[in-house]
């Protein structure tokens, strides 16, 4: 399905305007008049032309093929989920137009949540809407108090709206940058979703650190880790938690929390 163009144009602006010569191995040259690179160098290293490039970062109707996406990649220096969100925005997998049928859960996948207490866990849908979570999980995130307008508990509304968020997290703004980046590559797959635009809309409505961060077109992959956390009765802990894929729904994810230290033992 056709992709996000405009999006695609402004991700590869953000990132040539965040890059110097000396990045790419270019001598600086004459005063520059703007930040970053000029287009002309990005096009050099990526070996097209100057007006293509042009076009991509107007968002005009051009289709770039992978070999040019991956050109443009190793030019602006992109992570690895910089260029998944670049082709994302290229090549789009979405159903432009229309909203993603309703998400189920499989009640395999339920009931396993349930089975994993007291270890925190939650299951995800592809708009970070809370979908199953066991007494652990609720209890450690306040049971996730934000709602979106149609009811529903959203980890990134969440996150960007609820007081408690703060507390919780006691890193929260490395956090909500990272989380804010893993939501837009999820929401670059269904650009035309009016589910997705209207959470999004609802963010940068309520939230103004979404509304300085939103433009940026940073985006974060999806992994495992650890986070510190608040927990409300324990307090401070470091918890590793790992991220599973549900096979037979690639857009719902699984996350798991243990604690570092025994802290389960506290309760």
């Amino acid at each position: 399905m056709p992709g996000d163009l405009p999006a695609l144009g402004e991700l590869l602006r953000s990132r040539r305007e965040r890059l110097v010569p000396a990045d790419v191995g270019l001598p600086a040259g004459r005063r520059r008049r703007t930040a970053g690179l000029r287009r002309e160098e990005v096009a050099m290293l990526a070996n097209v032309s100057t007006t293509y490039y042009t076009f991509l970062e107007q968002g005009r109707p051009v289709r770039p093929s992978d070999q040019v996406l991956d050109a443009l990649a190793a030019a602006l220096r992109m992570s690895a989920a910089d260029r998944r969100y670049l082709f994302v925005l290229a090549h789009g997998v979405g159903r432009e137009g229309a909203a993603a049928p309703p998400e189920r859960l499989d009640p395999g996948v339920a009931d396993l949540v349930q089975r994993l207490e007291p270890y925190p866990t939650l299951v995800k849908g592809r708009r970070w809407d809370v979908l199953a979570a066991n007494p652990a999980a609720r209890e450690l995130f306040g049971g996730w108090v934000a709602l979106d307008s149609a009811g529903e508990a959203n980890l990134v509304r969440w996150m960007f709206t609820a007081k408690v968020a703060r507390e919780v997290y006691l890193e929260w703004e490395p956090e909500a940058r990272a989380m804010l980046g893993r939501f837009r590559l999820a929401a670059a797959r269904y650009p035309d979703d009016p589910d997705f635009l209207a959470l999004i809309a609802g963010l940068q409505r309520d939230s103004e650190h979404v509304r300085d961060w939103w433009p940026r077109h940073d985006v974060a992959a999806v992994g495992s880790g650890s986070k510190k956390l608040r927990h409300p009765r324990l307090g401070p802990v470091e918890y590793s938690h790992v991220v599973l894929q549900v096979a037979d729904h690639p857009d719902q994810t699984l996350v798991t929390y243990a604690p570092n230290a025994p802290a389960l033992g506290r309760q």
